[in-house]
């Protein structure tokens, strides 16, 4: 090992020592940020070669074999890289199908969302989004606007706050009950006099959602903006996304939104057709 291997090495085990000084002077995050840059780049290297031992892969990182062995052993505990014990050599693992078929299911749901969502802005005339979960919020992946909507805002992926959104409401009422109500504990911010800030009272309408197979917000985001929508399902039942209609209450008022609701359903269950559910 060189002199400088040795320093190399020194600098990055007192940078990922929690206890060590220099963390306190901000060295301690550089070194973080290094070790998650080097972690990637084992995951591309295996990408790439199908499998490597430790040496190969120090070599193409240009560290010492015991950095390389260390990120291997955190990136196998998280199942994103798994051991041939016959060999020593080391291979992509289960967690990284998991992570890109997480990926794969927004892409898809885009795709297929495409056409659902320009044939119901087509019909209604109104602004038409694919939103799903992230963490604590949902994000608009799909947008169809109308041709009553030509200066609506761009919802295209924003975050929307889960409690005060008619598909935030979809996908909080379809969370398994540990999540929803871990989500629910968190205090609910008012954007607006109508928003829903008591956990019991947005229970019980996560219930309605749930039982009459949409959701629907009425000036709780913005004033002046309502909502409808309803669940996507994958191809085992499980929601994976919404799909919103969304206009001025002035059109979608008490007399108009029912029909919009039933449009919003049967496009949702449409596009749940597509992911795969009821074959």
């Amino acid at each position: 090992m060189t002199r400088t291997q040795k320093q190399s090495d020194r600098s990055e085990e007192t940078t990922e020592n929690p206890g060590a000084p220099e963390r306190q002077s901000g060295r301690g995050a550089a070194g973080a940020v290094q070790s998650v840059d080097r972690a990637v780049s084992v995951l591309e290297i295996l990408a790439r070669h199908g499998e490597a031992g430790v040496t190969e892969i120090a070599e193409e990182l240009d560290v010492h074999k015991s950095t390389a062995f260390r990120l291997l052993g955190v990136l196998e505990n998280r199942g994103l890289v798994a051991q041939a014990k016959d060999r020593g050599k080391y291979y992509l693992g289960a967690g990284v199908l998991r992570l890109a078929g997480a990926a794969a299911v927004r892409l898809d749901i885009s795709q297929e969302g495409v056409p659902v969502c320009r044939e119901v802005a087509d019909e209604l005339g109104e602004t038409v989004n694919i939103a799903v979960l992230d963490d604590d919020a949902a994000v608009n992946i799909m947008q169809a606007r109308g041709t009553a909507s030509v200066t609506a805002q761009n919802w295209l992926g924003r975050r929307t706050p889960l409690h005060a959104t008619s598909s935030g409401k979809v996908l909080l009422a379809h969370l398994p009950p540990t999540l929803r109500e871990g989500l629910l504990a968190r205090p609910l911010p008012r954007f607006t006099d109508r928003t829903i800030t008591g956990a019991a009272m947005l229970r019980a309408e996560l219930e309605a959602v749930v039982g009459q197979g949409y959701g629907v917000t009425i000036e709780e985001l913005e004033l002046g903006l309502a909502a409808v929508a309803a669940p996507v399902r994958a191809h085992d039942g499980k929601v994976i996304a919404a799909i919103s209609v969304s206009g001025p209450v002035y059109r979608l008022n008490a007399d108009r939104l029912p029909e919009v609701a039933k449009r919003t359903v049967a496009a949702g269950a449409e596009l749940s057709r597509r992911m795969g559910y009821g074959f």
